[in-house]
């Protein structure tokens, strides 16, 4: 590993710990990583049982929704790390500190993203644990199918992160909110719980350009024992990565304009 590697690599380390530190020293941040995924899991798994009794699907009305909601986690956690790791950074009005180091941007994105790993691993096995051990509930027993439905979820959280980013960097502190609205409208229109022609029909055009909607339709095939679905898998791995490439070049539009109208004495 060259110098220069190495010493991108210590600044993204740095960044990360330096978020792990504020996660350690705030216990009202574990709220989202302990405390909403168990409640999210107790919720939708009563719900599970109660239509599963009433309809009489047995234990997959159960497995639908728990697999959903640990699944959505993933698109929540990412997201949400990503997100409020910046928003840190404009709480304690420190932004300007960072715009004057040598971080790079990117590094700091990479940064944030290294903590959210760990706050995903957290906040997934949270929900994973209390789907095992209130409703029996394995979400290791969807096997190898998890692993890309799971990445192409990370890639769309980050991406959703991303814009929330740029808009706070356009509109200021006011634009926080879209941290958590934007992920609550994508949780509908996604279906994670249904298929998207249950969603009215003024909104089943716009769910179906969405990669989570094609990546939650290739979790539910599984789940309901059918083999993995691959055009659904192929067409929410394209759509990430399209969402990843608008994202990213948006954040770096709002950055530009950010430093060029010296929008950073909102921040100060």
């Amino acid at each position: 590993m060259s110098a220069t590697s190495s010493t991108s690599w210590l600044r993204v380390r740095t960044v990360a710990r330096r978020h792990a530190y504020v996660l350690q020293r705030a216990p009202q941040r574990w709220f989202d990583v302990v405390f909403w995924p168990v409640v999210d899991a107790i919720l939708f798994g009563s719900l599970g049982v109660y239509f599963s009794r009433t309809s009489g699907t047995g234990p997959k009305g159960v497995a639908f929704l728990l697999a959903g909601i640990i699944l959505f986690h993933v698109v929540f956690q990412a997201e949400i790390s990503l997100a409020t790791g910046f928003m840190e950074e404009t709480w304690s009005r420190n932004l300007l500190n960072l715009m004057v180091t040598p971080l790079t941007e990117f590094e700091f994105v990479a940064g944030v993203a290294l903590f959210g790993l760990a706050k995903l691993l957290m906040g997934v096995g949270t929900v994973s644990i209390v789907a095992l051990a209130l409703f029996a509930f394995r979400i290791t027993d969807v096997g190898i199918a998890l692993i890309p439905i799971i990445a192409i979820l990370l890639i769309v959280g980050w991406s959703i992160g991303l814009v929330v980013i740029g808009i706070i960097l356009r509109v200021g502190q006011g634009a926080e909110i879209l941290a958590w609205g934007l992920i609550a409208l994508i949780m509908p229109l996604s279906g994670v719980f249904y298929p998207v022609t249950a969603l009215p029909g003024l909104l089943q055009p716009l769910a179906a350009i969405l990669p989570t909607t094609h990546a939650f339709a290739a979790a539910r095939d599984v789940v309901a024992g059918h083999a993995l679905p691959w055009d659904q898998l192929a067409l929410a791995a394209i759509g990430s990565v399209i969402t990843a490439v608008l994202a990213a070049a948006f954040v770096t539009r709002m950055l530009r304009v950010f430093r060029s109208r010296g929008f950073i004495s909102r921040h100060t």
